[in-house]
């Protein structure tokens, strides 16, 4: 069965995007479907659309972002949207302003749509419960990420046609990585057999719950995978010691050559960004054009946000 596949106009229950969770399989498929479309106009020479043209967009992040803010940005302007981003170092937040009362200030300018990323799990919920537009969650604490993880899967279908059926291995920091858990849900929703490697004291209790199988050997976790997809260090979000050492980690846990053998010889290499070479993942696997896949996450991740925009602004009208 292939997941991407033509669908009727299929309209989204969700007034909001806030978790991968709240998505059907059907909805799932409706946004990369979109997203699709929105491929071969990123690469074309005019690149902007009028679908979102007298809509407003407002990006709010909390946390340091290079790739899914300005991703955002760049998708709400090629459909034509009005886009501000707040610049939460200058703002009122700064002087001790609470996010409900920075949500009930924006929501009298009337936007249409709020992209949020915030250090803590469930802040995108809390605001969608107090303005009247849409809200995109793009990254809340250690809980959901799940434009990343929609990204993501868009890229394993360009790249394998399909998803259900393959094995997939999420190796790093599980306990802390909001692109894990978004993932774990997503992938499983599609019917992708998922590894989680790590060491102990980076898998969460019980996670095999979530419907994958662990493992603290990255050799075992990569054995016959299609897919390995590492993750980066959280270290703000490690209040403790959880590592010996970045070298020590990257002996055991990083993505070198040896360790890879294990996967399968077209197994694809993804990371969500930023990446700790040297630490994570080897400099010249990251580099690989034959099996990285870094550098397409990124570029279709505005296809991606593109459609989630278009999806969840419509909404609004």
């Amino acid at each position: 069965m292939a997941i991407i596949r033509k669908l009727e106009a299929v309209k989204t229950k969700q007034d909001h995007l806030l978790s991968v969770q709240d998505l059907s399989f059907s909805e799932v498929t409706n946004i990369l479907n979109q997203a699709k479309t929105f491929i071969s106009l990123n690469k074309s020479a005019s690149k902007k659309t009028d679908i979102l043209r007298g809509k407003t967009q407002i990006n709010l992040f909390f946390e340091p972002s290079t790739r899914t803010q300005s991703s955002f940005e760049l998708a709400g302007k090629r459909l034509g949207a009005d886009v501000m981003s707040m610049n939460i170092v200058n703002s009122a937040i700064k002087k001790g302003e609470t996010l409900i009362d920075t949500a009930m200030t924006l929501n009298a300018m009337h936007p249409d749509i709020i992209v949020i990323r915030h250090q803590d799990s469930g802040a995108p919920n809390l605001l969608s419960q107090k303005v009247n537009c849409s809200v995109i969650n793009a990254g809340d604490g250690s809980r959901e990420h799940p434009t990343q993880a929609l990204l993501d899967a868009l890229t394993i279908i360009n790249r394998k046609g399909m998803i259900e059926g393959l094995k997939i291995a999420i190796c790093g920091d599980i306990l802390h990585s909001r692109v894990a858990r978004s993932n774990i849900y997503l992938m499983n929703m599609l019917g992708a057999k998922i590894n989680v490697v790590g060491p102990k004291t980076l898998l969460p209790r019980s996670i095999e719950c979530l419907g994958v199988k662990a493992f603290t050997d990255m050799k075992k976790g990569l054995d016959n995978c299609d897919i390995v997809m590492m993750l980066r260090l959280q270290n703000e979000r490690m209040h403790g010691s959880f590592l010996p050492s970045p070298r020590e980690y990257y002996e055991y846990f990083g993505l070198t050559p040896d360790k890879l053998k294990m996967a399968k010889k077209n197994a694809l290499i993804m990371h969500p960004g930023p990446m700790n070479r040297g630490v994570e993942i080897d400099t010249n696997l990251a580099d690989d054009i034959n099996r990285s896949v870094i550098r397409e996450q990124v570029e279709l991740g505005v296809a991606v946000r593109m459609a989630c925009l278009k999806i969840f602004c419509k909404k609004t009208q």
